[in-house]
């Protein structure tokens, strides 16, 4: 039993860390939707302003377009407003960050070629290959600033994991409160740089499709196992029974 449990530890031990490194790899046979094969669609929209509350802050929020987006999820934040930046500017509304992929970017491109991160309110694409960076169309990459009150819909978004591929209908829309804070919208997908992030207000939200990749569940057994196999050798050691194998 003592043997058994300590290579079971190791063993834990060990696939760990390369589960957990490529556990968000893009896997060589991702199906993608049809949906995602196409830009956002953006729409005039005749929805006036409205206010909504959340953790006893009273938000303005302003329409400006009626919005809907597929696209596959390349990284992404999920936000705390009671941290950092958010929590200066008092901001809760902003559940995450999610950037996405959508059109040849999402078809023809191997995602593993493009190092993908999410600060605070941004999305960084990075490249060692000179071919694959001109290959990767800007146009058909988008960070999106998530907002809503709904508790349903914010339990949704921070399930979200890459690899999935989404479907956002909402508002693109700005919105302040009454401390000075205002955050506004690109109205557009061919702008670039500080401003160039879509604010969406969430209508509706749908994972249709999430990535396999194998590694997932391995990383989650392994960490599983690295702590059920360490309460085991523990218990066994209070219990005295490893000592007394020893002995023997």
């Amino acid at each position: 039993m003592e043997k058994l449990l300590k290579t079971g530890f190791l063993g834990c031990l060990a696939l760990l860390p390369v589960s957990c490194w490529l556990q968000d790899d893009f896997i060589s046979d991702l199906q993608i939707l049809p949906a995602v094969t196409a830009p956002p669609s953006q729409r005039t929209t005749p929805a006036d302003v409205f206010n909504v509350s959340l953790n006893g802050v009273n938000y303005r929020v302003e329409p400006q377009f009626d919005y809907d987006l597929h696209g596959l999820v390349v990284s992404l934040r999920h936000h705390d407003g009671d941290r950092m930046v958010h929590r200066l500017w008092n901001d809760h509304l902003n559940v995450a960050d999610v950037c996405v992929v959508w059109g040849r970017n999402a078809t023809d491109l191997d995602l593993n070629d493009y190092d993908f991160s999410s600060g605070e309110f941004t999305c960084f694409v990075r490249t060692g290959d000179f071919g694959a960076w001109n290959r990767f169309d800007m146009h058909g990459l988008s960070n999106n600033h998530l907002i809503t009150e709904d508790l349903y819909l914010r339990d949704q978004i921070e399930s979200l994991r890459i690899g999935d591929q989404i479907r956002i209908r909402g508002w693109l829309a700005s919105y302040s409160h009454g401390d000075g804070f205002l955050r506004g919208t690109s109205t557009t997908r061919t702008d670039e740089g500080n401003g160039a992030c879509e604010t969406i207000y969430v209508k509706s939200f749908q994972v249709l499709s999430s990535m396999g990749n194998g590694w997932r569940p391995v990383f989650e057994f392994s960490l599983l196992g690295l702590f059920g196999f360490a309460i085991l050798w523990t218990v066994g050691v209070m219990r005295g029974t490893f000592r007394h194998q020893a002995a023997d």
